[in-house]
């Protein structure tokens, strides 16, 4: 298949629109990642969104669309007057709510679970090219599966040339992580994977909030999935990746430590690091994960990106509190080291 890169403008995104509607897949820019689209109607359709991916089935997928009228087909309910009050305050944005799905919804978009996942993206692009498709779309991000999320084009050209006819090219994702996923089906809102709206920002809207004990841990043997981005390694690297947490000057000397003790076996290591501590690790090869937390979210998926392009068998994270949008990025950095964490 021969994978066109194109730039946004109207006769891309009427090409794109085209295709879906022809239950072809395309990916294309949100401001949180990249996302591989297909129509969210069509189960098909959806099929090949994990056959490109190499995607296991049983993780479900989000269903995205571009007004709020568009969401009543997709759900079985009405939505609670705290769900309406998230999707007033943070829609059209980097926020999923999950509802009983209805059954216009195929089991391939929900991987067989009764709920379905449900976006407004704040992206022009992306909500042109649904309103040019005519149907809500279906997209996990446009990687293959278990590595980085991309954030910019070239990101799922590596990872998607010949797998899908058009990449939609809208420069680089403003957030950088993927969306907050809320659990909308019980009393209190549920945070199921952490993003840009933090737990914080949901109680002050909603008066209460619980984060779900999984965002921080692997899911155990049997337990489902009920959020993109729970079950499986995610944003991996190719190299091995260990996240060292603790007071700064002990991360610092324990990260040189590490390092170094590679180096000696022969390998070639790695160092994520926030820039200001970038000169605490002298002349290793250290690559910075900005200033802070919103720092570290935008930079974090490029720069395991980057890992693997310079060749990282072993990486070496610092990590931030997990807390507001830290908790979103200790999340991917989390589920990126299959939760390898070393506490000094």
């Amino acid at each position: 298949m021969q994978t066109e890169l194109l730039p946004v403008t109207p006769e891309a995104i009427a090409r794109g629109g085209e295709l879906i509607r022809g239950g072809q897949l395309v990916a294309f820019p949100t401001e949180t990642v990249y996302g591989l689209g297909a129509n969210a109607l069509d189960g098909e359709a959806v099929k090949r969104i994990f056959e490109a991916k190499g995607r296991p089935g049983d993780n479900p997928l989000i269903a995205h669309i571009s007004a709020i009228g568009q969401l009543a087909p997709l759900i079985a309910v009405e939505p609670s007057p705290a769900a309406r009050a998230l999707m007033a305050a943070c829609w059209p944005g980097p926020m999923t709510l999950i509802f009983p799905k209805s059954d216009i919804v195929p089991r391939e978009v929900t991987a067989g679970l009764d709920t379905v996942a449900v976006r407004f993206p704040a992206h022009p692009a992306a909500r042109a090219l649904i309103d040019a498709a005519g149907v809500p779309i279906a997209a996990p991000s446009a990687n293959r599966s278990g590595r980085p999320s991309p954030t910019t084009a070239r990101h799922v050209l590596e990872d998607m040339a010949g797998r899908v006819p058009l990449i939609l090219d809208g420069g680089d994702c403003a957030v950088g992580l993927e969306s907050t996923v809320i659990d909308m089906t019980g009393d209190t809102p549920r945070v199921l994977r952490p993003g840009g709206i933090t737990p914080r920002r949901i109680e002050e809207i909603c008066g209460g909030v619980a984060v779900d004990d999984a965002v921080m841990r692997p899911l155990k043997e049997g337990e489902v999935a009920r959020s993109p981005g729970m079950k499986y390694r995610h944003y991996a690297p190719a190299g091995a990746l260990t996240i060292v947490q603790g007071e700064e000057a002990r991360v610092i000397e324990a990260i040189r430590r590490l390092y170094d003790a590679a180096l000696d076996e022969g390998k070639r290591p790695l160092i994520l690091a926030l820039e200001s501590h970038i000169p605490g690790y002298g002349p290793r090869m250290a690559l910075s994960l900005g200033a802070d937390a919103a720092g570290m979210a935008h930079a974090v998926f490029a720069r395991l990106r980057d890992a693997d392009d310079l060749g990282a068998d072993v990486l070496f994270s610092e990590a931030v509190p997990a807390d507001g949008l830290g908790l979103a990025v200790m999340n991917r950095l989390g589920r990126a080291a299959g939760f390898h964490i070393v506490e000094v």
